[in-house]
């Protein structure tokens, strides 16, 4: 997550991003906060395979298509498609470092994302503090800061006990890096979903950068809860038993792009993101709904915070007291915190998850009365003890409602 004002923010280069909201008690602000989106690795570990996947325009199971428009501007830049898959998207030259909504590419790199990568993705860097200064726009509707909640494990197998959770994993010039994410359901497809929700900061860099790279899914992650230890041999069948999924289209919100920065709260109350995913094997013609047997509606009007009961939410932390293999929970009835006149008023929950856990679903009971997505971990306070996300409206919908109708007649 981002940090926000006084929000904890994780780096991108071996990272937790978890931003981090500023803790407006009732009195005042938290001084520092740190975003912590993503636990993230900064080596240079990128073990590449030299196995690539067929042109990215050719048709296949396995193979993302590019459109011509952007294949074409890529071009105009010196990039090729080939050359990317061996190596080139190494190269984080600020000119060529695509950035507009329309411009995400994401070339399956077959072997890119074996199981030392995926683990070793999770080492938290120092946390960027904020400066309380910086939180100037609350609207005055800030509820006072939450008591820390203990998160507790997720009982194994997590595919039993939390089946639509897992976690992205994508490269950043800093290195590699680590969010968390939820199978959201797919209005295009009932039953068919391959849509994922995660933080704009776990897809696009926002107002300084642009899309970051190799972007995977791998739902039920570690899905047997087993140790550090027991993961140093672990096969890619037991880290991902249900497949590693690469993006092959994200959209993010305009806002973030523009705004978002990687510690404070700039674009913190729009930082949520729609991930369409492809198995990077072929697979047997299922969709990750189906492979996972669920997938979680979203709700764009979920009640406001007086009247939300409880919030749970969900992720694989990986700045320290955790080490980003073990899938959490904390429980608890939101607050609100408002961090500029001009943007929403998130949720806010007491939470000790840290770095890592960005992007990770927020669950409450629907307008419908049923459970249903309505946030995402965004930012969070250098030293843990609550989590912010966005209240998803109207932008959050146009954001899902695009990426649905870009493959509804696929």
């Amino acid at each position: 997550m981002r940090p926000i004002r006084p929000l904890f923010a994780a780096r991108r280069g071996r990272s937790a991003r978890r931003r981090t909201s500023p803790v407006l008690g009732a009195v005042g602000l938290a001084t520092a906060l740190a975003l912590t989106a993503t636990a993230c690795d900064s080596g240079d570990d990128t073990k590449a395979s030299s196995e690539s996947s067929p042109s990215a325009s050719s048709a296949g199971d396995d193979k993302i298509k590019i459109p011509d428009d952007i294949r074409d501007k890529l071009k105009e830049r010196g990039i090729d498609i080939d050359k990317w898959k061996n190596g080139a998207w190494k190269n984080w030259n600020r000119d060529d470092w695509l950035r507009e909504a329309n411009e995400y590419i994401n070339p399956i790199i077959k072997g890119l994302w074996d199981p030392d990568r995926m683990r070793d993705a999770d080492d938290p860097d120092k946390n960027k503090g904020v400066d309380d200064n910086d939180l100037t726009g609350d609207q005055g509707v800030t509820d006072p800061t939450p008591a820390p909640v203990n998160a507790k494990a997720v009982q194994a197998a997590y595919h039993d006990n939390a089946p639509t959770a897992g976690k992205v994993f994508f490269d950043a010039p800093e290195g590699t890096m680590v969010c968390s994410a939820t199978v959201v359901e797919d209005p295009a497809h009932p039953g068919k979903s391959n849509l994922v929700w995660t933080a704009g900061h776990c897809v696009h860099a926002g107002k300084k950068g642009g899309w970051y790279r190799n972007i995977a899914f791998a739902p039920a992650y570690n899905n047997a809860g087993q140790t550090t230890a027991e993961l140093q041999n672990a096969t890619k069948q037991e880290i991902a038993p249900y497949g590693v999924w690469w993006g092959d289209w994200a959209q993010t919100s305009q806002q973030w792009i523009e705004k978002g920065g990687e510690t404070g709260g700039d674009g913190a109350s729009y930082d949520y993101a729609v991930i369409h995913v492809t198995p990077e094997k072929g697979g047997d013609g299922k969709s990750l709904e189906e492979t996972v047997g669920s997938a979680l509606p979203v709700d764009f009007n979920a009640p406001a915070v007086p009247k939300v009961s409880s919030i749970t939410a969900t992720g694989y932390p990986a700045a320290a007291p955790y080490d980003g293999q073990t899938l959490y929970q904390c429980q608890d009835k939101p607050g609100r915190l408002s961090i500029a006149k001009s943007d929403p008023t998130m949720y806010r929950i007491g939470c000790t998850m840290t770095g890592g856990s960005s992007g990770g679903g927020w669950v409450a009971t629907g307008s419908d009365g049923k459970p249903a997505l309505v946030s995402n971990t965004s930012i969070g306070p250098v030293t843990s003890g609550w989590l912010a996300g966005p209240r998803l409206g109207p932008v959050a919908k146009g954001v899902y409602d695009s990426v649905s109708k870009k493959f509804a007649g696929q």
